[in-house]
């Protein structure tokens, strides 16, 4: 549909931008910080500082936070680290870790920022791990209990809460993102029983927090992909409905809904690989009410019927964002309407606001966005500045396609892209970049770690200050 005039975005909008503890802090063994499964996955690497110092953000947040706020980010969407807070996962609170994410929050409020909490991003406690995991159901009792201690503590100055980021993610690609091991004699059963254990925690997570603190709002994190058919052809057809299903839906639907997607759960009869269900975790499933429902987007995925053959799989180096095809389930294809970046991601603007109707239509709650955006190798002019025009082509295009969902009747609460400030990368390390303020260094080389603000910092500040009716004079300025 089209619109003679478009709403602005409301004055309560969440402008920001987002970061995961791993990918920004560094300080990785200090003040009594345990390993994550990140740490243990990267001991021995050649490039082993790109994590342990990562952006220096953990020494830096004030610096980093001071930039936001100048840009003009009303909120700002990071995570806490696990073992920053119970250093095994399950056991002693660690007060130093507590302390940090105490002044981070205060900087944050201090200066205007709303913050965002993610409680889990990718970083498991080695402990944990090395008790089984996920697998292990002790590992929800954990989540849950770390949960507590999060909202005991900061509670009070936190009203929003992320639970995972990414667990269809850490499913369909765990291997790549380095938080599967996928050497299990039956991988992929054990692979959808660690699933069902954290839909627990985070069911269990989402209850306490509604006890605890009336007055928080929480959800999921999800990444979601929009599946297309590769044509009309209806195998096609079903074939984008199946994968939206067991990528997509799978998640959203258990979240919200506190139940299995009855196609992703018939997909897991099918193959043998349903978990065990005990008795009361249904009881526990359906206790979730989340309040909203964030989001992740890149790109939509473009899919066609299985051949039930090889043919169904596509070559995707270690990239999550990338379709691969299962064989009996969809055959991966490109979309040949779409342009790539230069890691070979689709680009689809159009496809975000899909994306909005979708699970708008289907739930009915509010939607944050808490990653969208683009990695590129940023290359500092002779002046120091940082020219990313690409950077701001990207967003702009995916913040008129964002309002013109608002349009259409969806609640949006807020748009988190990522990042805030350069980060390490979990594919190509820190040269990679996706953020508004570069930071000083290489995968190998420290360098300096200074603070730059890119020319998309400023065009962001802009869109931030006249509530997006700057997009429509970049708009017409292109016109």
């Amino acid at each position: 549909m089209q619109y003679r005039e478009l709403p602005d975005f409301p004055t309560d909008f969440f402008w920001g931008g987002s970061t995961s503890a791993y990918q920004v802090e560094g300080a990785v063994d200090e003040d009594g910080k345990g390993p994550s499964v990140i740490d243990a996955n990267n001991v021995g690497r050649a490039d082993r500082t790109a994590y342990t110092v990562a952006s220096d953000h953990y020494h830096r947040y004030a610096e980093d936070i001071a930039l936001m706020a100048e840009i003009g980010f009303r909120a700002y969407r990071f995570s806490i680290a696990w073992t920053r807070i119970i250093p095994d996962g399950d056991g002693e609170i660690n007060p130093l870790g507590v302390a940090h994410y105490h002044a981070v929050i205060d900087e944050l409020l201090a200066r205007g920022i709303e913050p965002i909490v993610t409680m889990y991003h990718f970083d498991l406690p080695q402990a944990l791990a090395e008790k089984g995991g996920w697998s292990n159901r002790a590992t929800a009792d954990a989540f849950v209990r770390y949960a507590e201690v999060l909202y005991r503590e900061y509670g009070d100055k936190v009203r929003w809460w992320l639970t995972i980021n990414e667990q269809n993610m850490m499913i369909l690609h765990g291997t790549a993102l380095g938080v599967s091991t996928g050497d299990a004699a039956d991988a992929k059963r054990d692979l959808y029983q660690q699933n069902h254990h954290m839909f627990l925690a985070q069911s269990r997570a989402m209850a306490l927090c509604h006890r605890m603190l009336p007055e928080a709002k929480i959800g999921p994190a999800p990444n979601i992909a929009y599946v297309y058919p590769a044509s009309s052809k209806p195998d096609d057809v079903v074939a984008a409905d199946d994968w939206n299903a067991v990528r997509n839906w799978l998640y959203t639907d258990l979240a919200v809904h506190g139940r299995y997607n009855s196609l992703a759960w018939a997909y897991l009869v099918e193959r043998g690989w349903e978990p065990t269900i005990e008795p009361g975790d249904l009881e526990d499933l359906a206790s979730a009410r989340p309040d909203f429902v964030a989001f992740n987007y890149y790109a939509t995925q473009t899919v066609a019927a299985s051949t039930g053959t090889s043919a169904d799989l596509a070559a995707r180096p270690g990239d999550q964002q990338m379709v691969r095809g299962e064989v009996g389930l969809y055959r991966a294809t490109q979309n040949p309407n779409l342009p790539t970046n230069a890691f070979g991601w689709e680009i689809d603007p159009v496809g975000f606001r899909t994306t909005f109707r979708a699970l708008w239509d289907r739930y009915r709650l509010p939607l944050l966005v808490t990653e969208n955006g683009l990695g590129a190798f940023d290359t500092p002019e002779e002046d120091g500045s940082i020219q990313d025009d690409y950077r701001i082509d990207y967003l702009q295009r995916h913040l008129e396609q964002m309002r013109l969902a608002i349009a259409d009747g969806v609640e949006v609460l807020g748009y988190c892209p990522w990042s805030a400030i350069d980060l390490v990368s979990t594919h190509q390390g820190a040269a990679k970049r996706y953020g508004f303020i570069y930071v000083d260094r290489g995968d190998d080389d420290l360098r300096t770690l200074a603070r730059t603000r890119k020319k998309s910092s400023y065009w962001y500040a802009d869109v931030i200050a006249t509530r997006g009716r700057a997009l429509e004079s970049a708009a017409t300025a292109e016109a």
